[in-house]
């Protein structure tokens, strides 16, 4: 089937049909507000049964599992220009504990899962040296990072590792719910919890997703005339510019070599991180709305989320379903051992919500931890949500590199190096942790 611009309207037109349909669903049916889960992987769920893969009733495309790799570079590029600007030493005095907790977490997940299935997967089941790899792209990338790392084995080869991540990134947002919620009716029985607060007491808007007319609020605000360009167009230009020059350099990077495969995505927030620079240099960043180019990320990760989770290929996970099955009941595992007792070595105050907001995190992306986070601090006294936006800033560079070259160590028979980098760096960043104080092997049982 030949590629055409129609094709592009159809299928976006009928993934926007089935957003709105998720954003109907979750509005109205309360099992699905208890689930908190967002309309994009209700949509996408819908357009999996409904699909080529499901019943074939809805007329998607035969290139519905591109896009994702195309929107995750759009993403990435949108990232530097909608950050705030920051002090690095307000990030180290306020969120250390925080950042290295968050930071050994996630260098563990991707490199301790690519070690578990190294030594009991692949030699039992015959599945790709990067199948581990899955667990993290999934668990705590989400299905943004489970798109790039996807698109990233694909070019290599590995076709069937987008499927897996984007099933690894669907259960472990589920997983995410399910689990945490359990865990919150345990602790809060054991009294670990400071601002519990039941589902029935939640904010309207948190359980349906709407707002009400009193608290809705702009989304930014115009920094450009519309009489020379229209404020969003000037916004989206600068981010379509810099995924466009990201994936140029993308190709001319093969072009040099065969092997030198750097995902667009990476070059994308590259470019865009340099044009940030450039215009704070010639004193015009004022002119970008970090809200616009936030809503501009989110508007194209939903779309991304829905379409990956559209275009799973059910046969590849069938084929892989026991080593799949066996690594995500591992990450399962490794969440909880985090949450239940590292989380009160490292929080000497408000560990419950801390690690129940982090559990979230590394078993099914931000999202699912604030949704935890929400219920067991609806007013967000204990200020994680705002840590945690601190101590992203210097995980973000870290799980963009990780992102990646985890391919390339993979490509180039190196997976027990990589798997022995991230996991020293843990190790590093666990002692640095104690020297800075803000680990204490007490063990804190109440909150």
């Amino acid at each position: 089937m030949e590629f055409s611009a129609w094709n592009l309207l159809t299928d976006v037109g009928l993934i926007s049909l089935l957003l709105l349909i998720g954003m109907l669903l979750r509005a109205k049916i309360g099992l699905l507000q208890r689930s908190f889960m967002p309309a994009s992987i209700i949509a996408g769920i819908l357009g999996l049964i409904l699909g080529p893969s499901g019943f074939n009733i809805i007329p998607f495309s035969d290139f519905i599992g591109d896009y994702p790799g195309v929107l995750i570079a759009v993403v990435f590029a949108a990232l530097p220009l909608s950050t705030p600007k920051f002090k690095w030493s307000e990030v180290i005095d306020r969120v250390g504990g925080l950042w290295s907790y968050s930071q050994i977490i996630m260098l563990l997940m991707w490199g301790g899962g690519l070690l578990f299935a190294l030594i009991l997967l692949v030699p039992l089941f015959d599945v790709h040296n990067g199948f581990g790899l899955i667990l993290a792209a999934g668990f705590v990338g989400g299905h943004g990072t489970a798109a790039a790392l996807g698109d990233a084995f694909a070019q290599q080869g590995w076709d069937e590792a987008t499927s897996l991540a984007m099933t690894s990134a669907t259960i472990g947002a589920v997983l995410a719910i399910v689990v945490g919620l359990l865990l919150i009716r345990s602790s809060a029985n054991k009294g670990h919890a400071n601002y519990i607060s039941s589902f029935e007491q939640l904010p309207e808007e948190l359980r349906t997703g709407l707002l009400s007319k009193n608290k809705q609020s702009s989304m930014g605000s115009e920094t450009v005339s519309s009489i020379s360009i229209d404020p969003l167009v000037f916004h989206i230009a600068l981010v379509v510019f810099a995924t466009t020059i990201g994936y140029y350099l993308s190709q001319f990077g093969e072009s040099l070599y065969a092997n030198l495969s750097i995902p667009a995505f990476s070059l994308s927030f590259l470019v865009g991180l340099i044009l940030r620079q450039l215009m704070q240099m010639v004193k015009v960043d004022d002119y970008i709305d970090k809200s616009v180019m936030s809503k501009i990320s989110g508007s194209a990760t939903d779309i991304l989320v829905a379409f990956g989770i559209a275009s799973i290929n059910l046969t590849v996970v069938a084929e892989n379903l026991i080593p799949f099955t066996i690594l995500i009941i591992f990450g399962i595992l490794f969440s909880y051992f985090f949450y239940r007792f590292v989380s009160q070595y490292y929080f000497q105050e408000n560990w419950f919500e801390k690690g129940i907001f982090t559990f979230g995190w590394i078993t099914g992306a931000v999202a699912m931890g604030i949704a935890l986070l929400r219920i067991v601090d609806p007013r967000l006294e204990s200020n994680t949500l705002d840590e945690f936006g601190l101590a992203y800033i210097p995980i973000a560079p870290v799980e963009i590199l990780i992102i990646t070259f985890s391919p390339l160590f993979i490509l180039n028979g190196q997976h027990w190096l990589f798997s022995a980098i991230t996991i020293g760096a843990s190790a590093v960043v666990l002692i640095f942790s104690y020297y800075k104080k803000w680990v204490k092997f007490r063990y804190k049982e109440n909150a």
